[in-house]
């Protein structure tokens, strides 16, 4: 007999096995991937473009897509195959920008948010761009809810997802939320909780709930945010290990997350549990290195 499924029950998605953290200051294009027990790689020749300030996050279940970022001011993407493998530069849709967000949706989708370009006049943005289960870029959709830059984003719920804090030009850090449903709408701002901040990063854990982690305030700081699987999130809780900004995130091991590089040139990550706890600092594994991306894979 076939199983009996609730009509209204969430299954969360069966990847996130592996991981991978790419790209970074100063435009370069090297990986790192990540084994589903949270050992890092050492680096991977890159490929496609290297550029700092960019984006990524899972698709078609068990892939990953880096975006956008800063080269330049770029839109280029390159898909990540289930094995890890990244591919050549795709020729970038919509608004070229950097210091923005990326997370999947829908258990299947991704979507690339917010952000900043200062080709011109400067700009926030709040706009964001589709990714298809097969890869694809969508063109530019409406912005919803307060523009900025240099927030993070992760996934909760199974199938949905969740903008946080940032920057504000000529207003300054926030702590604000935006839902992002599993059909990718994403919704007004919601109250932020915890130390307003900029350049941190989040990843789900628990395959069901989130983190936000690290960043800037007036320095830089290492307290945790959880956010819970109906995308509510917690008071700070205090920081382990270094304190420092532009890093990346992303999930492994199906339900526990690492937090990974950042600050000038660093290298050591830290692992987070299938309940939210984020261990002392690891070692660091390849090219230290600030503003570069992360997502899950396979």
């Amino acid at each position: 007999m076939f199983p009996i499924i609730p009509a209204n029950s969430v299954t969360a998605d069966s990847g996130n096995d592996e991981g991978i953290f790419g790209y970074g200051y100063n435009n370069v294009s090297m990986t790192n991937l990540v084994s589903n027990t949270g050992v890092v790689s050492s680096d991977v020749a890159g490929v496609g473009t290297g550029r700092h300030y960019l984006a990524a996050c899972e698709y078609g279940g068990d892939k990953g897509i880096f975006g956008y970022g800063y080269s330049g001011v770029t839109a280029v993407t390159n898909l990540v195959s289930n094995t890890g493998v990244v591919g050549t530069d795709v020729t970038g849709v919509g608004t070229a920008r950097g210091f923005l967000v990326a997370c999947e949706y829908g258990g299947d989708k991704g979507i690339f948010g917010l952000g900043y370009t200062s080709a011109g006049a400067s700009a926030d943005y709040s706009l964001t761009n589709l990714v298809s289960n097969a890869g694809v870029v969508a063109t530019d959709t409406t912005g919803v809810g307060t523009a900025r830059y240099s927030p993070a984003a992760c996934e909760y719920g199974g199938d949905k997802g969740i903008f946080g804090y940032g920057y504000v030009s000529f207003s300054g850090v926030v702590s604000m939320t935006n839902l992002v449903s599993n059909a990718g709408v994403v919704a007004t701002d919601t109250t932020g909780v915890g130390t307003a901040r900029l350049r941190l990063a989040a990843c789900g854990y628990g395959e069901d709930k989130g983190i936000f982690g690290y960043g800037k305030t007036a320095g830089v700081v290492s307290m945790t945010n959880l956010v819970s699987n109906v995308g509510v999130v917690a008071t700070d809780v205090a920081g382990v290990g270094t304190a420092r900004e532009f890093l990346g995130a992303c999930e492994y091991g199906e339900d526990k997350g690492i937090f990974g590089y950042g600050g000038g040139a660093y290298s050591m990550t830290n692992l987070v549990s299938n309940t939210g706890v984020v261990g002392t600092d690891v070692t660091g594994v390849g090219t230290g290195r600030h503003a570069l991306a992360a997502c899950s894979f396979n």
